[in-house]
């Protein structure tokens, strides 16, 4: 059983959405506020969190960063406005995706069992190694071991997100190959439907630059991205 931790402040929303989920499965822990969020997470160690923008006393983005200092744990943030600078400034901070207030049951837990499928890499698409050949993907001083899901720079380990891992080996599967944002949006973020936010693609690569080194995925401009040898 999926274990979650759902921090909302909202206390009709954090009990209705926690009992919803507890219906389709999941173990729920809640909090009402950001301080708290952080105690149970450190406490409870969940599958996945989710997490309110807007908290009293630490705010979900401030939490998202807080967590991503020791954790790669996925983390779906929830805006209740849609706002630009909210869901900007939750991708920035780490978090895998978000949605919006209020949302759909069934679009939450769709995006709830995507963003765990991509904690789960699949690595049957990533070219293997034939006889003689290395099992690392090397671009550059960036080492990927696609099985181990293992990736070093200049022989020093990155830590990644199970999303920013997923994008990574999606681009090192195609080296060299633009691939769309729509195709990543299908492809890593799980979006079967049509109009998945780009934004969310452009944020994880940034962040990954900022790991493996910004020179290493180029940016096609109106296109997508692909990466570099």
């Amino acid at each position: 059983m999926t274990s979650l931790l759902l921090v909302e402040d909202d206390e009709v929303i954090r009990i209705a959405v926690g009992r919803t989920l507890e219906r389709y499965g999941f173990a729920v822990t809640t909090a009402s506020d950001g301080l708290a969020g952080l105690d149970r997470f450190r406490e409870a160690v969940p599958d996945l969190l989710l997490l309110d923008v807007m908290l009293p006393g630490l705010d979900g983005i401030g939490l998202c960063r807080r967590v991503r200092e020791s954790s790669q744990v996925p983390i779906l943030m929830m805006s209740a406005r849609g706002d630009s600078l909210d869901v900007v400034g939750g991708l920035e901070a780490g978090a895998d995706d978000y949605v919006v207030k209020p949302v759909d049951t069934p679009v939450l837990v769709a995006r709830i069992r995507a963003v765990m499928r991509r904690s789960t890499v699949d690595t049957s698409g990533t070219p293997g190694p034939s006889a003689g050949q290395a099992a690392e993907l090397v671009f550059g001083d960036v080492r990927i071991d696609p099985h181990g899901m293992e990736v070093t720079r200049s022989g020093e380990p990155v830590a990644l997100t199970p999303t920013e891992l997923r994008l990574l080996l999606e681009l090192a599967a195609h080296p060299g190959v633009v691939l769309e944002r729509h195709r990543l949006l299908h492809d890593v973020w799980d979006y079967k439907w049509q109009g998945g936010d780009s934004r969310v693609v452009d944020l994880c690569v940034a962040r990954l630059r900022t790991k493996i080194g910004a020179e290493r995925i180029e940016t096609v401009r109106g296109f997508g991205y692909k990466l570099r040898r």
